[in-house]
């Protein structure tokens, strides 16, 4: 094999894995490609969060199998750890590799004999006992190509009733302080932006020697090495603390995108789902994050359809997210994960009422976007460059430019209007002489 191909599926943390798995390839002498129809080897990074995660997965693996039967493919992330027999069983899959060996992946390929034809072969561990930090440093952008991901957390020891996580990623592990300095270091020779995900982010540093916590990482980061810009990626609730949001606004080199997970703004749901905060909780850290940034990004992730959801709930879920400042969301339809507590009740709402719900919430969240886009009308944002003729703002803002520019650059940007999920940059136009 001399060319790899690494697709990650799901979230920010799994992007950084990819980027991990394909340096550890490169490192050991195979090119990556572009696509999968020019790779001896085509690595599948997958997500199963949802059942859609899980058929997108499964749709790629057939359709990599049909168009490059002559790939070896390894399937290997959250999907590979939690269910690895289904995904072995399927043709062309020659490894299938846990989260608990994801960091082997390379060794495991590369150092398989030559002569053995595989079929779905299996390395899987128990990521329950796991108490070791597991991640491939980064290096690379890898799928993004300007705005690195890198994981500095992973797991969670949450315990909510929806959520298959905890069980496919373990309990939640903290990258050393040192390591993590070094790699942005490192990021930053070469990129403007680097954004610092995790499964539960906010959790960084507790499993840690020194009583360290999340504000103390990003000190350390900001003192340490020269990157331009920090974007933090999703916190949960009780984690934006007001030592955490006024580090953000004190410093203009930390992005003012604030993403706390809402999941419902019906409090008898939040205790349904075992979330450890209710709206007033939730709602007090939106507050100190809007009255210090103003013109921050601020998101959410938010569930319709979970079981037991009344009309009555989610127009409560409704009527929270209208009264507050979002200016995005990210809306799931619940999906039922084996082994979970909610997929054992009896009280499931109709897939077609989940889908309906979905398409509420989406429409609120555009209608919210776009009044957040007109506010910015007029502002002069700074802006990393991610191509020739786009940039994304610190406040999570898409940016069409106006004239050329390099990407991977940090920039400030004259808004001149607000398009249809995205802003435009002021043209200037040209002097008309005599």
């Amino acid at each position: 094999m001399k060319t790899v191909f690494v697709h990650s599926f799901g979230c920010r943390a799994s992007q950084a894995d990819g980027a991990g798995i394909q340096t550890s390839f490169e490192d050991r002498g195979l090119c990556a490609v572009p696509d999968a129809a020019s790779a001896d080897l085509v690595v599948l990074n997958t997500c199963t969060v949802t059942v859609s995660a899980d058929a997108d997965a499964r749709q790629a693996v057939r359709r990599i199998h049909r168009e490059n039967p002559h790939a070896k493919i390894l399937v290997t992330g959250c999907y590979a750890q939690r269910a690895p027999e289904e995904l072995a069983a399927l043709d062309g899959v020659d490894w299938v590799v846990g989260n608990s060996h994801k960091t082997q992946i390379a060794g495991i390929v590369l150092g398989s004999p030559r002569t053995e034809e595989f079929h779905g072969q299996i390395v899987i561990g128990d990521i329950q006992h796991s108490r070791e930090f597991l991640a491939a440093p980064v290096i690379d952008a890898y799928g993004d190509r300007t705005r690195p991901n890198l994981k500095v957390q992973d797991g969670c020891s949450n315990k909510c009733s929806f959520c298959i996580i905890p069980s496919v990623r373990g309990l939640s592990r903290s990258a050393p302080l040192a390591s993590i300095v070094e790699q942005v270091h490192g990021l930053a020779e070469r990129y403007r932006e680097v954004v610092l995900s995790g499964i539960n982010l906010g959790r960084w540093g507790r499993d840690l020697p020194g009583g360290l916590r999340f504000p103390d990482l990003l000190r350390a980061v900001l003192q340490d090495t020269p990157v331009q810009r920090i974007r933090i990626s999703s916190v949960e609730p009780m984690d934006w603390s007001a030592e955490l949001l006024e580090l953000m606004a004190g410093q203009p080199r930390i992005a003012p995108h604030v993403h706390i997970p809402l999941q419902s703004g019906s409090d008898t749901v939040l205790k349904r789902m075992f979330r450890k905060y209710r709206t007033r909780h939730y709602a007090s850290r939106l507050d100190v994050a809007h009255t210090l940034m103003p013109d921050a990004g601020i998101g959410a992730d938010v569930m319709t359809g979970f079981p037991g959801e009344t009309d009555a709930e989610f127009n409560e879920t409704v009527r929270f997210i209208e009264d507050r400042p979002f200016t995005y969301l990210h809306v799931f339809t619940y999906s039922e994960r084996p082994g979970t507590h909610a997929a054992r009740s009896t009280d499931q709402v109709p897939v077609s009422l989940r889908r309906e719900r979905t398409a509420i919430l989406r429409d609120l969240s555009d209608r919210k976007n776009a009044d957040f886009r007109r506010r910015m009308v007029g502002r002069t944002l700074s802006a990393v460059t991610l191509s020739n003729d786009s940039a994304l703002t610190g406040n999570f803002l898409r940016v069409q430019l106006a004239t050329p520019r390099v990407p991977n650059d940090i920039i400030d940007i004259e808004i001149g209007a607000a398009g249809p999920g995205q802003l435009k940059e002021r043209e200037i136009l040209p002097l008309l002489s005599n």
